[in-house]
């Protein structure tokens, strides 16, 4: 057993996610109320990771989710194969009018001292329709699978997705898969269908069966309701108050073996300070911190994540886990869109202290 985790030494998939897909429309640096032209980016926290693994880490992973049949959804459906991911699909029909429908989100970049914008339109939304029953765990786990991901971005969706994740975790611990978490606190979801009070409830739940949580103290606070310090609006890179949180989160989930987040320091929308810490297995550690000229901060933490994960579902030691999963977020804001445009290979290099020179 390594990292206080039973990591199976082979399956079918590497890596498999329950989440919601998504479209996000960008119109880049320009806002909303003057853009004229939009980019498509296919996201989902959950999808992000298996993404991020399988196109840059070269793992092989699945999504369970669910698919409207109409043209965003073969839009979507297209992408998820180009990123290498195999799909679970539960499928609706859309009925030409008001869905089921796939999620949009919208987010401009920002610039500079103006901070970027998000909002949604999850009206009729597929995924959250998800519930138990919607899909055959033991199939989908039967040819083994090593590790499983969700997190509380599906979970905020409705009142069905968290009890899916908790069949599915359930199910997953039963087939011998470690179950990773990712709080990803979302105000703005929870406030459509009960608010923090609720969040705590479901979320508290679905932790009781994970093995690894990617959460900040604001998630750790808001998701779990775990006390800590004051929030501020900017991350710290100093790790102190973080890891002061720990004893509490192990106190009330004592099964948690790793315990990860990323550390941000916003100077503006394009510069921030980055850094990453983890508790795994008793110990602390801590990454290198550097100053990131930022294109795009979405799923930035996504790709920290999955960096991790690959890290540990590989067997590297925990201080080079957490050094490719803060080397693969950094490079993430470099590109646009949710998902990876790195290779494992620019990863390594900037783990190990690489730097932008041209490479020839």
């Amino acid at each position: 057993m390594t990292y206080g985790l039973d990591i199976r030494e082979d399956g079918a998939l590497d890596l498999l996610s329950l989440g919601a897909l998504i479209h996000r429309l960008d119109p880049g640096v320009i806002p909303f109320r003057k853009a004229s032209e939009c980019r498509i980016h296919v996201s989902g926290g959950e999808f992000n990771v298996a993404a991020n693994l399988a196109d840059c880490f070269r793992l092989r992973t699945g999504i369970a989710t669910a698919m409207a049949d109409y043209p965003i959804g073969a839009l979507i459906r297209e992408r998820v194969r180009a990123m290498g991911v195999k799909a679970f699909y539960k499928h609706f029909e859309h009925n030409g009018v008001d869905g089921p429908n796939m999620a949009t989100v919208y987010s401009d970049r920002g610039y500079g001292v103006r901070p970027p914008v998000v909002f949604y339109n999850r009206a009729s939304e597929a995924g959250a329709l998800l519930k138990p029953g919607d899909f055959d765990w033991d199939g989908i786990f039967a040819d083994g699978v090593r590790w499983f991901h969700s997190g509380g971005i599906f979970a905020a969706l409705s009142e069905t997705t968290g009890e899916l994740i908790i069949e599915a975790m359930q199910a997953a611990q039963a087939a011998g898969a470690v179950t990773s978490f990712d709080l990803n606190y979302r105000g703005k979801l929870w406030g459509v269908w009960g608010g923090q009070d609720r969040a705590v409830s479901v979320l508290s739940r679905i932790v009781e069966h994970v093995d690894v949580i990617v959460g900040n103290e604001e998630d750790l606070q808001m998701g779990l309701g775990i006390p800590g310090p004051e929030i501020t609006a900017e991350s710290e890179l100093d790790p102190s108050i973080f890891v002061g949180m720990i004893d509490r989160v192990i106190g009330k989930y004592p099964d948690v073996k790793v315990v990860a987040t990323t550390l941000r320091e916003v100077h503006s929308t394009n510069r921030h300070g980055w850094g990453a810490v983890a508790w795994i297995d008793g110990e602390t550690y801590v990454s290198p911190t550097c100053e990131l000229p930022v294109y795009d901060r979405v799923g930035g933490g996504d790709g920290f994540a999955s960096g991790l994960f690959y890290g540990l579902l590989t067997g590297e030691p925990e201080e080079e886990a957490l050094r490719l999963g803060w080397a693969h977020g950094a490079l993430l804001t470099s590109f646009p869109g949710d998902t990876t445009m790195a290779t494992v290979e620019q990863v390594r290099a900037f783990a190990e202290g690489g730097s932008a020179r041209i490479q020839r």
